[in-house]
């Protein structure tokens, strides 16, 4: 059977902080996870573990018990609290002072393996001292681990040790382990939370803020492809967006056109030849004046269809723009926005109706949800809401006292899903969501209490209920399961099974519920 052994003269500051405590004192045998290897100067008795943290560094350490004139092999692992990496800069310093001694300092560079530091101690003077682990570099932390025993002998560090037994729960995962996967931990607080309705939603281009501009006639789209709007482009409320050639028939083709022009023309002539024959005749009183006002009016006929087959013409081969005089029909956007889909291709026919382009205003939208009509009446006060999308890695709120609206809130529930409309609209910073992304909302009603909270991330459904996997020490975690109340932009209030300044699990608590799952201890891997 594995054990875990502790100082005499720690027990008791042990047994106050091994609860949910960051700080584990205890020693532990070297064949606890495969420590064959630590080069602890041929002692037979048990290392020091402890674990501990500042604000941007977390630090586990094993040594031997210090004994004057024998030397101490520390296997010292820092973390960076930022990312939960291994510091890989820097050197690590050993401290022994107090106690009317001299100070003592011990060195060492980065190992072989990242994040470990082996510095070694060969105390010189005895009695109890204060021990530091400082590390110095671009990175710098200090971690103060209290007044420590330096044993005069062997005899006397054997004599202050205790035996006890492994916690029968504990679960190992190595630092080894944790820097290889995405991983971190978070200190069990009290937060204000406030509560709030689950419920579904998505976020929807707002009323007015979305066009779908389509072909007002059948036509060759005649904008050049590099030209023609692409995805992601801007545009404004009228700028021309493309230009179609409007088609003029089935049957048409530029050979009849032309003899259409030619027809017009030949008729053209014969009615000038005709009026001029006419004028002629009422100058000598021959013809009355009547039939001169109808070859006019004849001539002017023909003149008008001459120039409308020039124009057929003109506008089949679509060479001429409307601005100049010819047939191209220009495409307006309707809104300002921002091209989210595009339908067409230059030169290609599009039937009267058919989508071209999709335009979205995205610096505002809406996030809308379907409310049960047996929550309609609570969530009359509500005071706005948070919601989270895949794929984002943080909750987002409309807050509204400070740019986010209420749109509508609908008065009529739907008879056939018994729900009633709620909009929310908000500034979209940064354009950071595409409309129609699928949300979970929580609609805020207004109240809130005073929690224990913890990430959300940290809890863990396991075989229906929820639990969490609290840090015992650098190493280690124990599975407890919790009691959850509301929840709030990223953190679910815990009401029983936590204390508080417990730490736990977060980003990656999964591994440590694999870990916890298998039947085999890992081999602790440290390249000492």
């Amino acid at each position: 059977m594995k054990h875990r052994y502790f100082l005499a003269a720690g027990l008791l500051l042990l047994a106050c902080n091994r609860g949910d405590g960051h700080d584990d004192r205890g020693r532990r045998d070297h064949g606890d996870h495969g420590h064959d290897d630590h080069g602890h100067g041929g002692h037979d008795y048990p290392a020091v573990v402890v674990t501990h943290f500042t604000e941007q560094t977390e630090l586990f350490v094993e040594y031997p018990a210090l004994t004057v004139g024998r030397k101490s092999a520390f296997a010292v692992h820092l973390t960076r609290l930022s990312d939960f990496k291994p510091v890989r800069e820097g050197k690590v310093v050993v401290i022994l002072s107090g106690a009317g001694s001299p100070e003592e300092r011990f060195e060492a560079q980065p190992s072989k393996t990242p994040g470990i530091f082996r510095p070694v101690a060969l105390p010189k003077h005895g009695g109890k001292r204060t021990l530091t682990v400082q590390l110095e570099g671009k990175l710098s932390a200090k971690h103060e681990l209290g007044v420590r025993d330096v044993f005069a002998s062997s005899d006397k560090a054997r004599a202050g040790t205790a035996e006890v037994p492994d916690s029968p729960g504990a679960i190992s995962f190595l630092k080894e382990q944790q820097w290889k996967v995405q991983f971190a931990t978070a200190t069990v607080s009290e937060r204000k939370l406030r509560a709030s309705v689950r419920t579904t939603g998505h976020i929807r281009a707002r009323a007015g803020g979305e066009a779908k501009v389509s072909a007002p006639v059948s036509g060759r789209v005649t904008t050049a492809a590099d030209k023609l709007p692409t995805i992601g482009r801007d545009v404004k409320r009228g700028e021309v967006l493309l230009a179609l050639s409007p088609r003029l028939g089935d049957s048409a083709d530029i050979a009849t056109l032309d003899l259409d022009v030619s027809r017009g023309r030949a008729q053209h002539d014969l009615d000038k030849k005709d009026l001029e024959r006419l004028e002629a005749l009422l100058a000598e009183g021959a013809v009355a004046e009547r039939r001169v006002e109808v070859a006019r009016k004849r001539l002017a006929t023909s003149l008008a269809e001459v120039s409308a087959a020039k124009r057929r013409v003109a506008q089949y081969r679509g060479n001429q723009s409307l601005s100049g005089g010819g047939s191209r029909l220009q495409v307006r956007s309707p809104i300002d926005g921002t091209v989210v889909e595009t339908f067409i291709t230059s030169g290609a026919f599009v039937e009267e109706g058919k989508s071209l382009i999709h335009v979205v205003d995205l610096d505002r939208l809406w996030l809308e949800a379907d409310i049960p009509a047996a929550d309609v009446g609570r969530l009359r006060g509500a005071s706005g809401v948070w919601f989270e999308v895949e794929g984002y890695p943080k909750p987002f709120e409309i807050d509204l006292e400070n740019g986010g609206k209420l749109v509508a809130f609908g008065g009529v529930i739907n008879p056939r899903t018994r729900t009633a409309p709620l909009v929310f609209e908000f500034e979209n910073n940064d354009r950071a969501f595409a409309v129609n992304l699928f949300a979970k909302m929580h609609i805020l009603t207004g109240t809130s209490q005073q929690s224990l909270a913890v990430p959300t991330g940290a809890i863990i459904d396991d075989a229906g209920k929820d639990v969490v996997y609290v840090q015992t020490s650098g190493e280690s975690y124990e599975r407890r399961i919790v009691e959850l109340g509301p929840s709030d932009r990223g953190w679910v209030a815990v009401t029983s099974g936590l204390r508080p300044g417990a730490r736990v699990a977060t980003v990656g608590a999964y591994y440590v519920h694999l870990a916890g799952s298998s039947t085999s201890v890992p081999a602790h891997g440290h390249a000492h």
